[in-house]
This record gives C-alpha cells, sequence and structure tokens, in this order.
C-alpha cells in the first residue's frame, strides 16, 4: 500500500510525525493515524507508537499543544478527538472539556459591549461562537469546521451542551459565507471589498456541514467545484474532495505524489478513502 508505506517510512523514532522532516508535531501526527485508519492500518505498530506518542504529550488542563516547545493548548487539540475511539491517544472527557471552553474573542459580552459603546454595527457571524485558532484570538473557520467534525465524533450521547456548541459553530460557518458561495479564512470583506474564497477553507467548510441542507450552501458547492477544476495544490484537492463527497458530489482523487509532505499524503489518503463510501471525518 503506497500510503502506509509512505506514512510509516516517515514516522520519527519518538513515535510522532513532522510535517516533511524533523521533530514531531501534533497536527501531522494525528493526519497521519487518521489516514493509517482509513487504510485498515489502525492495530499496526505503527498507530499504536503514534497513538502513545499523543497521550504522553496531553497538557494538564486536557487540551494539546502544536508541539513540545509550546506551551499553550490550541486548536490542534480538536484533530485528536478525529480519530477512531480504539485508538488510545488520551483522555477524551478532558479534551472535549477544554474545547467547550473555547470561543472566539469576537462573539464575547466584552467585545460586543465594546462595540455598541463605539457605535459600530458588529457581523452577523459575531453573534455565533465559533473557535479560534488559539485561546483569546478571534474564530476563524477551519479550527471551527474541524472542531464540529470532531465534537460530532465524540456526541453519540448526544449530551445538550456539546450540540448546542455544535450548532453554534455550523451557523457561524453559514454567517461567514464570502459572496461566492465558498469561504475564505474567517472575514466576508476586508478594507470594504467583498473578500473571495479559499480552495481549503471552502472544502473543510463544506466537510462540516455535510448534514445541513439549505439551499444557499449550493453556491458553496459550485464554488468547491470550480476551485477543485483550477486546483494546483494537493492539500487544496483533497479538501475539496472530501468537501464535496460529503455533500454527495463524487471528485475523483487522483495518484499519491510520493513527493508531498505527511499532510499532502494522509490527506490524500483520506480523500480516496472517502470516494471509495469511507469518510473517517464522519464515521
Amino acid at each position: 500500500m503506497p500510503g502506509f508505506d509512505t506514512l510509516a517510512e516517515r514516522q520519527n523514532p519518538d513515535g510522532g510525525w513532522s510535517y516533511h522532516r524533523g521533530g514531531s508535531w501534533t497536527e501531522p501526527t494525528c493526519y497521519a493515524l487518521l489516514a493509517l485508519s482509513a487504510l485498515g492500518e489502525g492495530r499496526s505498530a505503527a498507530v499504536r507508537r503514534g497513538a502513545d506518542w499523543l497521550a504522553a504529550r496531553q497538557r494538564p488542563d486536557g487540551g494539546w499543544a502544536p508541539r513540545e516547545s509550546v506551551q499553550e493548548s490550541t486548536w490542534v487539540s480538536a484533530l485528536v478527538l478525529l480519530l477512531p475511539p480504539e485508538i488510545p491517544c488520551g483522555d477524551r472527557a478532558r479534551a472535549v472539556a477544554w474545547i467547550l471552553a473555547q470561543t472566539g474573542r469576537e462573539s464575547g459580552w466584552v467585545n460586543r459591549l465594546r462595540q455598541w459603546m463605539l457605535g459600530t454595527r458588529a457581523e452577523v457571524s459575531q453573534q455565533f461562537d465559533g473557535w479560534p485558532w488559539y485561546p483569546g484570538a478571534a474564530a476563524w473557520v477551519a479550527p471551527t469546521a474541524l472542531t464540529i467534525l470532531a465534537l460530532e465524533k465524540v456526541n453519540r450521547a448526544a449530551d445538550a451542551q456539546v450540540r448546542e456548541r455544535i450548532e453554534q459553530g455550523r451557523a457561524f460557518l453559514l454567517a461567514r459565507r464570502c459572496p461566492d458561495g465558498g469561504w475564505n479564512h474567517g472575514s466576508t470583506r476586508a478594507l470594504g471589498y467583498d473578500s473571495g474564497s479559499y480552495p481549503e477553507t471552502t472544502g473543510v467548510a463544506l466537510l462540516a456541514l455535510h448534514s445541513t441542507r439549505r439551499p444557499e450552501l449550493e453556491s458553496g458547492v459550485s464554488s468547491a467545484e470550480l476551485h477543485l477544476a483550477r486546483s494546483r495544490s494537493a492539500e487544496a484537492a483533497s479538501w475539496l474532495r472530501l468537501g464535496l463527497l460529503a455533500r454527495g458530489r463524487p471528485a475523483a482523487t487522483p495518484a499519491l505524489d510520493p513527493r508531498g509532505g505527511v499532510l499532502e499524503t494522509a490527506l490524500g489518503t483520506l480523500a480516496q478513502a472517502a470516494s471509495e463510501g469511507r469518510n473517517l471525518f464522519l464515521t
């Protein structure tokens, strides 16, 4: 299996993965483990070593940092919750509690009071709680979309608080649509001009909204198809395919490029699995 061989060969001696080479990081480690699970290798030695690396690096507050040298839990905590439950990567209940405590700075009452005192009109999206890249920062599309997917996976018991935050996150994404129907990193307008959408963020937003049936999302699907036709980035193409497949739109996956980094290889593997009916982001 090309995907398995490539990912297994790139695993670091400590059990984690880097983006290309060097020290281990949480993000590529999570995507590599998810891809190996999609390949049916969830019980392999590589997965066990990767899970041990993650479990050993869960922080006291329940979250994960991007790498050991970062002394703060961040958005990457959601990526760990995307892993199948049979991969023992840490205390998921503590991770959920940390994630639920995070919200975009712009949706807090302090910022709303400031907007009111300045006489400025807040964006519609500021009425909803998304998730930031780092605690205390503004919410953005990608971390919000990935956190929605993570909470959907762990909310099998239908906890009301988790369900409410998922709905808030979906509302945030719907409010952040660009005029062309897709999504960029977060702002629909910049410097007085309408902002255009980006491929990666359009794909991951559609993936997170896979169960949302709203007529206006058809323009998002069209935007994704247009991005895909023009894409020259393997990572972007994989996110677009994952989003389109989640919306029931077929999208062929090209052969993996062995020269790509760990993220490109892992996401390409996950897109291929989704095209075969196994979307690891949703199951």
